[in-house]
């Protein structure tokens, strides 16, 4: 029985040594691991090249009336949606922005039905090879520009008139250009030497010669100059502004006849979620005719403006 018992302490004896050995092992290593200065892996400092992100709006006003004595429509409801997706690449000398922007609206009332308040689709991609001096880039610039959705004016005491459909306008603009863009928010780019197409797609317009091209025919082509300037910036922490210019001058007929593009857009964020937001969109081609008040008695070429405030939900979202 002693022996037992004395081989049990033995045994025991033997495994406490080696279990404090193993300890002290451990907290040496532990030790010697604190010591050490800890290394990045490369892949982690490789700085971004691709940004990418965009906005969701929807905006949604509703109203009705019910013997009212000031009048107005027994009804009304008004929806607009925005879309803005934008994709930007920068690598050594190499930039390539891309962006998207898609608007649709709609108004309908008791007396004048369902219109639409806005129509577009606009996809803008640019590419510039840096040069000497810094900001400084060579490139080129394509543009398309259309909507979703029949357009129609509605003369008076007359059935509305159909003008526009998808793919009656659409333009097409090819440009190698110079840009100066000394930040992502900020640029200005110029070509002296710029094609553009006009496409009018739909039957009915393009035969009685819609938005400049030749009677019968779907496509007019025209070479000149182009500007594009583009601009954003974060006005506070809520409020942030975005705007664009393009400038085309036709060297084949009328060049000081410039066609106008400007699109802008106020967003100030109430809440996460909630946002106020005011557009103004002014154009001017010199190849679009209007019409007088009747619909049927031809104008010149006038400025066409299109305002739009509204307050709904946004959804911003980023890489």
């Amino acid at each position: 029985m002693k022996k037992t018992l004395w081989s049990v302490f033995l045994c025991s004896a033997v495994l406490v040594s080696v279990n404090l050995n193993a300890q002290d092992a451990t907290v040496k290593e532990m030790k010697d691991a604190s010591g050490k200065t800890i290394t990045k892996d490369p892949n982690d400092t490789i700085p971004q090249v691709w940004k990418k992100g965009g906005l969701i709006s929807v905006n949604i006003n509703q109203g009705a009336l019910s013997n009212w004595a000031a009048g107005g429509d027994k009804s009304s409801l008004s929806i607009a949606s925005l879309i803005n997706l934008y994709a930007f690449y920068k690598k050594d000398k190499h930039i390539w922005d891309n962006t998207l922007d898609l608007a649709y609206g709609l108004v309908n009332t008791t007396s004048l039905g369902t219109r639409k308040s806005d129509d577009r689709i606009d996809f803008l991609s640019k590419y510039g090879y840096q040069i000497s001096p810094k900001n400084w880039y060579v490139g080129a610039l394509f543009n398309f520009r259309t909507q979703f959705s029949e357009g129609y004016t509605y003369p008076e005491d007359k059935a509305k008139v159909q003008t526009s459909n998808f793919l009656a306008p659409a333009y097409i603009l090819l440009s190698p250009n110079i840009t100066y863009q000394p930040s992502d928010n900020f640029s200005v780019s110029l070509s002296p030497v710029t094609a553009r197409w006009t496409i009018v797609a739909d039957d009915s317009l393009s035969s009685v010669g819609a938005f400049g091209v030749d009677p019968g025919k779907k496509i007019k082509t025209e070479f000149g100059a182009f500007a594009s300037v583009g601009y954003k910036t974060k006005l506070s922490e809520t409020a942030s502004y975005q705007g664009r210019l393009d400038l085309f001058s036709n060297y084949l007929q009328k060049p000081q006849n410039i066609d106008l593009y400007l699109t802008n857009i106020l967003l100030v964020k109430v809440t996460k979620l909630i946002t106020v937001s005011l557009s103004l969109d002014i154009i001017y081609d010199d190849d679009v005719k209007t019409v007088d008040k009747d619909g049927v008695t031809p104008r010149g070429p006038k400025p066409q403006l299109k305002e739009m405030m509204g307050i709904g939900l946004a959804y911003r979202f980023k890489n």
